[in-house]
């Protein structure tokens, strides 16, 4: 089998055409606890970088967001919120497990207008060129088969000077931090993944997808090279989580 045709899962090497579906197979396993466990693997602290990159978004009042692998949808329940009657949500996940998760606790809230649900890959987004104010995906791009392939669609969907938020674990910038979070990670996390979710393997890949992301300025420089223009990156939590954004050109 020729390298092109493989990728990373975790740190296994698998067949390109197997990600997706062993991606599949982790997310339909937590989805039900997918809440708690951020909740009890971030200390809750998640929900800061989630609200910080809906402030850097610069979205408002009639806009169209894309929140892509949105999950269980906390970013498009507060864009729904920003973006009123007249704007448009659209929660994309390529999991339908993580999708009705989403689509339940929203209508749970009381959330219908303007939000809609399409499950939809991210190299592939099944919505018209130029069709969006804002597209962001929030540690969702880790899971991603082609980063490359998928960074272009998220650019073809924007509208000109749209904006791409990319939310996601990635490097921290200091070595004392780097080896407590590692420890945490390969030790912890997938006895908590037990413990709460009934499953230490999808937390162990978590832990190792993570590590297989490409760091803040590699991600950086896809972006440029996807097309997108003034792209930068905010640290939170010493590095443990990044904040890249991109504006697609005029």
């Amino acid at each position: 089998m020729s390298e092109q045709s493989k990728t990373h899962f975790g740190y296994q090497e698998v067949d390109v055409d197997d990600k997706a579906g062993l991606v599949a197979g982790v997310f339909h396993s937590v989805a039900s606890r997918y809440d708690l466990m951020n909740d009890l693997m971030s200390g809750g602290i998640h929900r800061l970088w989630k609200r910080f990159t809906i402030e850097l978004s610069g979205v408002r009042k009639g806009h169209s967001v894309l929140d892509i692998a949105g999950g269980t949808g906390d970013l498009a329940g507060k864009f729904a919120e920003i973006v009123g009657a007249e704007g448009r949500v659209v929660l994309a996940d390529i999991n339908e497990s993580m999708l009705n998760v989403g689509r339940d606790k929203l209508l749970d809230q009381g959330k219908v207008d303007p939000l809609s649900y399409a499950q939809a890959d991210a190299q592939y987004l099944p919505f018209a060129d130029n069709s969006f104010d804002c597209v962001t995906i929030a540690f969702g791009l880790r899971n991603v088969t082609d980063k490359d392939l998928a960074l272009r669609s998220m650019l073809r969907v924007l509208k000109p000077g749209g904006r791409l938020l990319v939310l996601e674990f990635s490097k921290p910038t200091n070595d004392l931090l780097s080896k407590a979070y590692d420890a945490y990670s390969f030790n912890v996390l997938p006895k908590l993944g037990q413990l709460i979710a009934g499953d230490a393997d999808s937390y162990q890949y978590l832990a190792e997808s993570i590590r297989m992301h490409p760091d803040q300025e590699t991600l950086k420089e896809m972006m440029l090279e996807a097309g997108f223009e003034q792209c930068e990156f905010f640290n939170m939590t010493g590095g443990i989580v990044a904040l890249h954004r991109g504006l697609k050109p005029w």
